[in-house]
C-alpha cells in the first residue's frame, strides 16, 4: 500500500474548503491510501472554524497563529506529512481530485518519482483563462526545461506529485510563489523517473479570490536561474 499525502494551504478560502476536503476524501485508488494534511495560514475569515468542524475531512490539520504565505505553509504541510509521495491541492476549485488516480498511474505502473499534472496536454477540459498568464507560464517552462534539460510543458500546475524522500522542507529558503520552482528544481535533479499526465483546469478570475500576479513570475525566473546554476544534493 502506497501512502499519497495531499498538502493542503489555505488562506481566506471559506467559500470552497469544505467543498474541496470532501472530493479529496472521496478519492479511492487501488494500491493507495490517502493522507490529508491540512495548514490554515492565519486566515481572517470562517475557513479555521469550518476544517475544525470537520474533522472527519482530514487526518492533519494544522492552524499557524500568524500569516507566513503559501510558502511558509507548504513548508508546515511538509514537515506534517507522512506518505511515500507528497501532492499539494489547492484549497479553491481550479483542480479536480477525482484526477488523483491518472496521476498516480506513472507511479503504480512505472515507478515514477516525480509526476507534473499538465494543462496544456490534451486536458479534458480547460477554462479559457488570461492570455499573459499563458504566455509567463510557457516562457518560465521554456527557462526550466533548458536549464534542466527536460521536456516538461506546464511547470506552474499546483499539481505536482512527487516520493517525499526527494526533499527535506527544511532545505527550502523560499516562502513566496517562488517556492513551487525551487521545490521542482530539487525533485527533478534528484528523480530517475519523470512523467506528465493530461489534468484538466477551472481558473478562478482576480474577483473569484486568484491571487498570483504577473510580478511573480520576476522572483520565480530568478529562482529557476539561481537553482540551475546550483548541484543538487
Amino acid at each position: 500500500m502506497i501512502r499519497l499525502s495531499v498538502v493542503i494551504p489555505a488562506y481566506n478560502e471559506e467559500a470552497t474548503i469544505i467543498e474541496v476536503l470532501t472530493e479529496v476524501r472521496k478519492q479511492k485508488i487501488e494500491g493507495v491510501e490517502v493522507e490529508i494534511v491540512v495548514i490554515d495560514d492565519c486566515s481572517v475569515d470562517e475557513t479555521r472554524a469550518l476544517v475544525e468542524s470537520h474533522p472527519e475531512l482530514h487526518d492533519h490539520f494544522v492552524s499557524l497563529p500568524k500569516n507566513l504565505g503559501k510558502g511558509g505553509a507548504v513548508q508546515v504541510g511538509l514537515r506534517h506529512a507522512t506518505g511515500d509521495f507528497i501532492l499539494f491541492q489547492d484549497a479553491d476549485l481550479e483542480y479536480e481530485p477525482n484526477e488523483y488516480e491518472r496521476l498516480m498511474q506513472p507511479v503504480l505502473r512505472h515507478e515514477a518519482d516525480v509526476v507534473m499534472g499538465s494543462r496544456f496536454i490534451a486536458p479534458i477540459s480547460t477554462r479559457v483563462h488570461y492570455f499573459w498568464h499563458k504566455v509567463g507560464n510557457r516562457t518560465l517552462t521554456l527557462v526550466f526545461n533548458v536549464i534542466n534539460n527536460t521536456t516538461f510543458s506546464d511547470i506552474y500546475s499546483c499539481y505536482l506529485l512527487f516520493r517525499r524522500n526527494l526533499l527535506d522542507p527544511e532545505e527550502l529558503r523560499s516562502y513566496g510563489w517562488e517556492q513551487h520552482a525551487e521545490i521542482l528544481s530539487n525533485v527533478s535533479k534528484r528523480a530517475k523517473v519523470i512523467y506528465e499526465v493530461p489534468i484538466s483546469y477551472h481558473g478562478r478570475t482576480y474577483d473569484e479570490g486568484k491571487k498570483i500576479r504577473a510580478y511573480h513570475t520576476i522572483a520565480i525566473l530568478w529562482m529557476i536561474i539561481r537553482k540551475g546554476l546550483r548541484p543538487s544534493r
